[in-house]
């Protein structure tokens, strides 16, 4: 029996400190649909023109 109790014991102390870190752990996750209420307002920028360098770099860089 003491050795049940023991184990109740260690399992009841360290309860407080995982329901710690769990809070920790999920406010983000439960913070982001508050966050997310107003994207209406959102500016992006506009999309780049892409020119075809990097591959013609890539071919020339190449070892070999």
């Amino acid at each position: 029996m003491t050795r049940i109790a023991a184990n109740t014991l260690k399992t009841l102390r360290l309860l407080p400190r995982a329901a710690l870190i769990l809070v920790l752990l999920a406010a983000p996750v439960l913070a982001v649909p508050m966050m997310r209420t107003n994207t209406g307002s959102t500016i992006e920028a506009p999309a780049l023109r892409k020119s075809g360098v990097g591959f013609v770099l890539l071919v020339s860089l190449q070892r070999g």
